[in-house]
């Protein structure tokens, strides 16, 4: 039927995704609907110009489980956005739009680039990506994927 909406996904505190277009697999990621933006761990950014366009490189851990394996990748900057951290700090962020895939479900979302290294997750999924497409269950854990 035109026009029909797919129901929302309930999806739980935390779930694991792909990142498809960065070459990561069964990440395991926080669901947060207190963060506006949704956020990766890169390491080692740098910025150039291609096709007088800005672009960046860094480097990602697409395995948990292998830290010391990181993937370089190229990936044209969408923006640059100042955030607040969990910390209250404040720092400039690059953002990309990259594909998600949750469930059986995918879609583009934007993502700010910054040092998780910190942090529990790689990955934090914030309400920006979710609005339309999720129902969070906070007290439900990998409702759409298993932990890798």
């Amino acid at each position: 039927m035109a026009g029909t909406k797919k129901p929302k996904q309930l999806i739980g505190a935390l779930e694991c995704a792909n990142l498809p277009e960065l070459g990561i697999y069964n990440l395991t990621m926080r669901v947060d609907t207190g963060a506006a933006t949704s956020s990766l761990h890169v390491d080692n950014i740098e910025e150039f110009k291609r096709d007088d366009e800005r672009w960046i490189r860094f480097d990602i851990h697409p395995d948990i489980h292998d830290v010391a394996k990181t993937v370089r990748c190229e990936y044209k900057v969408l923006s640059q956005k100042k955030i607040k951290s969990s910390t209250a700090t404040r720092e400039k962020r690059y953002v990309i739009k990259t594909r998600l895939e949750l469930g059986k479900r995918a879609w583009k979302i934007k993502l700010t680039l910054t040092d998780r290294s910190e942090m529990t997750y790689l990955m934090l999924l914030g309400r920006q990506a979710m609005t339309g497409k999720c129902i969070v269950d906070p007290g439900l854990e990998f409702c759409v994927s298993t932990a890798s």
